[in-house]
């Protein structure tokens, strides 16, 4: 068979195929025009060969595993010096992985020292472990599910409500202005060095608050130039913990502590218990000329929702109906 047909059949390219010849682990009978000859054991030692390159072993150290293919064997694995081929791969593979991991680490630590440099907090207080991220998110959280605890809200006005802001101000929800504002309602951010309340990963939409904030923060500019007038973020947390993650976090905006849940009593806004505290389900509400125009409830995963929310502005843009959405 000519060379297209043994790289379809192996599943390689022609490229690929001269190049294993190069390396002599291909070697071709010749026919009398002097063009190459492949049969079938050639397509197997190709189809090896891409096997193995597919586990990262290189093409270049193939040669035992082919070997023991030509001396007969049914699996190029089935010889001493193949498996002594598997443990090189195995053990330079591990060399790198703790070669990536102390990486890691260091780049962590430096996070964390770069940090705290504007925070209160100080990455060496006792018990603070440098290795917490609260900037990544588990693969395996579980999704919150629409329970229609948020349903009534488009449509109603913000109360007569004042809060207290992370820059000292006080802030009335119902003279926010003209224009939309976006307020994004999270139950606590982590803090490096402060345990989060036992079994925080388990609860539907608890966990994310941090990477949240921070899709915020790197999607501030473009929100305003998308139509928002203003950003806040709202916790039961008080002023001086969240001023610290404002601080820490570099965010453009004032966070609004509700410590009392007022604002959950006035809109029957969603709550959840968690280490003996009450804490707000996870909601963004964009409100225009005071009304709540409309609901983001539940939000998952977190760390994506200010694009979300900026894709949403983006599609509706303020001339539209204050109710729409």
């Amino acid at each position: 068979m000519q060379i297209g047909e043994l790289a379809r059949r192996a599943g390689v390219t022609t490229k690929a195929v001269r190049y294993y010849e190069s390396l002599g682990l291909l070697t071709p009978a010749r026919r009398a025009n002097g063009y190459r000859d492949y049969d079938e054991h050639d397509v197997r030692l190709a189809q090896e060969i891409r096997a193995l390159s597919s586990l990262g072993i290189p093409v270049e150290r193939t040669r035992p595993f082919l070997e023991c293919l030509v001396a007969g064997h049914t699996h190029g694995d089935d010889c001493p010096a193949s498996l002594a081929g598997y443990r090189d791969a195995i053990r330079e593979l591990t060399q790198r992985i703790e070669g990536l991991t102390a990486r890691r680490a260091k780049l962590i630590a430096h996070l964390q020292v770069a940090a705290h440099r504007n925070s209160g907090v100080s990455p060496a207080d006792e018990g603070m472990d440098l290795m917490t991220d609260y900037t990544n998110l588990p693969a395996d959280l579980p999704v919150p599910e629409d329970d229609g605890a948020a349903a009534h809200l488009p449509g109603m006005k913000l109360p007569e409500l004042a809060l207290l802001g992370t820059g000292g101000e006080t802030i009335r929800l119902d003279e926010l202005g003209a224009g939309r504002t976006v307020v994004y309602i999270y139950p606590l951010t982590g803090r490096p060095g402060v345990d989060l309340p036992e079994g925080w990963d388990a609860i539907p939409g608890a966990r994310g608050c941090t990477p949240e904030a921070c899709g915020f923060r790197d999607h501030h500019q473009d929100l305003l130039a998308a139509g928002a007038v203003a950003v806040f973020g709202l916790s039961t947390q008080d002023s001086e913990y969240q001023r610290e993650v404002v601080e820490r976090l570099h965010l453009p905006f004032p966070m609004l502590s509700d410590p009392d849940r007022s604002l959950a009593r006035a809109l029957d806004l969603p709550t959840f218990e968690a280490g003996g505290m009450t804490l707000y389900k996870r909601l963004t509400l964009i409100i225009r000329d005071g009304v709540i125009e409309h609901v983001f409830y539940p939000i998952f995963p977190p760390g994506e929702h200010a694009s979300q929310v900026l894709s949403w502005l983006r599609d509706n843009p303020r001339q539209a109906s204050p109710l729409a959405g």
